[in-house]
């Protein structure tokens, strides 16, 4: 099980979880379990296409997956995903 870090502004959606893991061979493996697990996190995470939003970041360690092989990216037991959200300001 891939464990992934969620950040403060979506623990709500996780009833307050900071961490929950997840089983799932890849990233998009994991992502649809967390999903399973908590629903109203989909529209916060995918687009309608079940893109990643423009403004989330998923990081595998230290390597934002998007320079990885993206939601393809393979997951062990070990590994930690960590979400964060852009944040814009003006």
């Amino acid at each position: 099980m891939a464990t992934l870090r969620i950040p403060t502004p979506l623990r709500p959606y996780t009833e307050g979880q900071s961490e929950v893991s997840v089983p799932g061979q890849t990233v998009a493996e994991a992502l649809n379990q967390l999903i399973a697990q908590y629903p109203a996190l989909e529209q916060h995470i995918f687009n309608g296409d079940g893109q990643l939003r423009p403004f989330v970041n998923l990081f595998l360690g230290e390597d934002n997956i998007s320079d990885l092989q993206g939601l393809d990216t393979p997951l062990t037991e070990s590994d930690r995903l960590i979400l964060i959200p852009s944040i814009a300001g003006g």
